[in-house]
């Protein structure tokens, strides 16, 4: 249920460390340990598995264009056998958590920044992972939207349990994270932060 900032100089490793964890990358040395699973050592034909435990919202989005706002949070629920009745439920659910079950039938093209982001947020917490990583999440957005942004992620934490890192320079957002870990010469340093309510 915590919800983590990490920070650091640009090529301080901050992303890599979240492709790491979502095993986008191979580590060459250590252990990741993921509710008790090191990561690191799953095998190549495993990852798709481990990747349905953990969201991520990145920073460019990555939704298919080719895709309805609704298909794109149905997207996983559908890869993991979810039948279709249950798919429609999740999906939804997701998209009202976020304020976009209203653009549904939406393609993303037809989206601002801010909204595209949420369909984003909501395919990331479709399935309630116990962890979700947010590379760079309010970069796109103003002052308002990325408070809304970090108050949806909050609530996830908060109602589900889930862990939250969220990789961000966005020095507007800091006084809502209590935990803030900084990168430096390859290792992490924590601080307390204020903590501010969102």
């Amino acid at each position: 249920g915590e919800f983590c900032f990490l920070t650091g100089a640009s090529g301080a490793g901050k992303t890599t460390l979240l492709r790491l964890v979502f095993r986008e990358e191979t580590p060459s040395d250590g252990q990741i340990v993921v509710n008790g699973r090191n990561v690191a050592a799953v095998p190549h034909r495993k990852i798709p598995y481990l990747r349905r435990t953990i969201g991520v919202v990145f920073q460019d989005f990555r939704l298919i264009d080719r895709k309805t706002v609704f298909e794109n949070a149905a997207f996983l629920p559908r890869v993991l056998g979810f039948d279709t009745a249950r798919q429609r439920r999740v999906a939804y659910e997701a998209l009202r958590r976020v304020g976009l079950a209203h653009r549904a039938g939406a393609f993303p093209d037809q989206l601002s920044g801010g909204e595209q982001q949420r369909v984003a947020i909501a395919r990331a917490l479709v399935n309630q992972p116990p962890v979700i990583l947010a590379d760079e999440p309010t970069a796109p957005l103003d002052s308002e939207r990325a408070l809304s942004v970090m108050r949806i992620l909050n609530r996830m934490a908060q109602q589900y349990r889930t862990a939250v890192i969220v990789v961000t320079h966005d020095e507007k957002i800091m006084p809502t994270f209590k935990r803030i870990y900084h990168i430096r010469d390859g290792r992490t340093h924590e601080e307390v932060g204020e903590g501010k309510s969102l």
